[in-house]
């Protein structure tokens, strides 16, 4: 299990050749609100992402304690930015994060336009995956979908997911219950990719 003392090489092992994953910081609620505003026709009815300052702060508060401890993290929040130019492209939370005999997360995610579909969200994830197989020592990593999410359904395929079942009326997003499909990866899965 990741220790205190594994923070720095937890900060190595997350930038890729497009993208890189940071925490949120409290220091990015102008920009992030902003690239929400300009995502709302892309979030519409699938995820309601923090849309005001104070949301945001609250936001980066959940997460903000872990960034050093991540033997103790419960929820874990990324900024996906790209390398070039450090302009954010999108959001992962593994959240619900149970030790024990478990070692679950469950995976929540949204690309940020303009950049959605340009495959920074697709590297995003395996950095995710490896931070969650790899320093979080998870075993399991599980998305739920809404079945018409076709862009977020092709993400977790193209990773390896595997759908394990449907979920009517699941979570209330945006207002409502919605169904949702459950798509989970194991650490074997990850492993043998």
């Amino acid at each position: 299990m990741p220790t205190a003392s594994s923070a720095a090489a937890w900060e190595v092992r997350r930038r890729g050749s497009r993208v890189y994953l940071r925490p949120p910081r409290r220091g990015d609620a102008r920009a992030f609100v902003a690239a929400v505003a300009a995502s709302r026709h892309l979030h519409r009815g699938w995820v309601r992402a923090p849309s005001t300052r104070e949301r945001f702060t609250d936001y980066v508060s959940r997460f903000a304690r872990f960034v050093t401890r991540p033997a103790h993290a419960t929820h874990f929040g990324f900024l996906v930015c790209r390398t070039d130019d450090d302009a954010p492209v999108g959001v992962f939370n593994l959240s619900e994060i149970v030790r024990g005999s478990f070692q679950s997360a469950y995976l929540g995610y949204y690309a940020l336009a303009p950049h959605a579909g340009d495959g920074y969200m697709s590297e995003g994830l395996e950095l995710v995956l490896q931070a969650a197989f790899r320093n979080l020592k998870l075993h399991r990593v599980e998305a739920n979908i809404q079945p018409r999410n076709a862009a977020s359904l092709a993400l977790v395929k193209r990773a390896g997911f595997r759908r394990e079942g449907f979920s009517p009326r699941y979570l209330k997003v945006c207002g409502r219950w919605r169904d949702h499909e459950r798509w989970a990866m194991l650490v074997d899965d990850w492993r043998a990719r």
